[in-house]
């Protein structure tokens, strides 16, 4: 059986306060987009004498050994919970950049929670596939949705919204800039926004220039000119709304379909143009 995992944008984020247990509340909005990767399990014996999963990888490559894909560990969840889940092998063909804000490994691991428990009929429920989905990253639960939502905590307090950027283009341009996620957080201030997102959101497109807000994109843009210098350019090429997504390196924009747009990349960046 094969899947297709879709990767998000974030439309504004904040970070909240820094918690007891190490982890930020944070508030943002997901959004998902179709920028796929491509996802097969098929049943049977990998070959191995004592592991029940292989993993094989194509596209762009992923750093870190197979073990510790995101793939692998929702399978070895799973199986841990139900012991007669069958060997399976796993291919991810990766076309959404890694370490770019967007989600991918998240996308690829909830679709692995969710293709197990279709293909194998184990009957476990959405809220228990987002509780499985936590445990393996914070946006993870996201993807078990798969729409439009408000997040607040970690990314795992999910408000469904009524929200459509139908109309609209999505450009999304990634440099090849890897962030630590990990020193993101450490360069940020967090502070309650003087507005809150939820109302912001609902405002036409064209207003959230002054008040839809990365708190990342501070810190980020000062370490990395080139990822600031994508979204001068993307306001110069016409687009209503450009902004980081997640914690980078990602720079996305929004412009009306049909209006042509001009920019000049370097021929390395990863640039995507698709329906919002």
């Amino acid at each position: 059986m094969i899947v297709y995992p879709n990767c998000k944008i974030n439309l504004g984020l904040h970070i909240l306060r820094k918690r007891a247990d190490g982890y930020h509340d944070l508030e943002t909005v997901f959004y998902p987009t179709r920028l796929n990767d491509i996802l097969e399990i098929i049943p049977g014996h990998p070959g191995g004498q004592t592991d029940t999963i292989a993993f094989t990888q194509s596209g762009i490559e992923i750093a870190g050994p197979p073990a510790d894909n995101l793939c692998v560990k929702a399978y070895r969840l799973l199986k841990n919970d139900f012991p007669d889940l069958p060997p399976v092998q796993l291919h991810l063909h990766k076309i959404i950049p890694s370490g770019a804000g967007l989600g991918g490994g998240s996308a690829d691991a909830a679709f692995t929670l969710k293709l197990l428990n279709d293909s194998f009929n184990l009957g476990i429920t959405a809220g228990k596939l987002i509780e499985y989905a936590l445990q393996l990253g914070s946006d993870c639960p996201f993807f078990i949705l798969n729409q439009p939502c408000l997040a607040g905590g970690r990314g795992e307090k999910l408000e469904k919204l009524e929200l459509s950027l139908q109309g609209y283009q999505l450009l999304l341009v990634n440099p090849g800039i890897h962030i630590h996620t990990g020193k993101a957080f450490a360069a940020l201030h967090p502070a309650l926004p003087s507005k809150p997102l939820k109302e912001i959101i609902l405002q036409p497109v064209h207003t959230w220039k002054e008040e839809l807000v990365n708190d990342f994109e501070k810190a980020i843009f000062a370490a990395y000119p080139a990822i600031a210098a994508i979204k001068d350019q993307l306001y110069q090429a016409g687009c209503h709304y450009a902004s980081m997504s997640g914690s980078g390196s990602t720079v996305y924009g929004l412009y009306p379909a049909g209006q042509k747009i001009r920019f000049d990349f370097p021929p390395h960046y990863f640039i995507k143009s698709i329906p919002a």
